[in-house]
């Protein structure tokens, strides 16, 4: 634990600079002596040697550490919380395409409804409309009556056809 003391360690390391550089000027010496310094080391069991560490820096690292500590937690908390936000605006915005994507298809089939109804009336017309002979060719008046009837078959088939549909809970109301 005091190895994680770093403004001790950043002191050590400036006094062992300027030690050093005020040792090498002075003999022009290339290894300084640094003996009367204090230094933190750990053995290998990982206990403490030091003359000069006491309850109070110990006490102090562990309070920076408990602080560091929160922060982080904080830190996570708050990272978590957006990812949640995150989660719920895609949530939402896929429900807003879906109902988007229901609309489409609605209206898709109601199109494919009208175009059956037309595709009927297109099919009957063209039933009469071949060159086979036929009395009902020199009646006056009759086209009139022929073509308003299919219309009318084919607006009956459309509306038919949609309320099945809807029956059956295709389209929404």
């Amino acid at each position: 634990m005091a190895q994680l003391y770093l403004t001790r360690k950043w002191i050590q390391n400036q006094q062992n600079e300027a030690l050093a550089n005020a040792a090498a000027a002075a003999s022009n010496s290339i290894v300084p002596a640094l003996g009367h310094f204090r230094r933190v080391s750990s053995t290998r069991s990982g206990s403490v040697l030091s003359n000069y560490l006491n309850d109070q820096d110990v006490e102090d690292l562990e309070m920076l550490l408990e602080a560091y500590f929160m922060q982080l937690d904080g830190t996570r908390n708050k990272i978590l919380s957006v990812r949640e936000y995150i989660d719920d605006t895609e949530d939402y915005v896929n429900i807003q395409l879906d109902n988007q994507r229901n609309e489409l298809i609605q209206l898709q089939l109601t199109l494919t409804i009208a175009s059956f109804a037309v595709a009927v009336e297109t099919a009957l017309a063209g039933i009469f409309g071949m060159n086979i002979p036929c009395t009902l060719y020199n009646t006056n008046g009759i086209f009139g009556e022929v073509v308003g009837i299919m219309t009318a078959f084919s607006v009956v088939l459309f509306f038919l056809v949609f309320a099945y549909a809807r029956w059956k809970k295709l389209l929404g109301s």
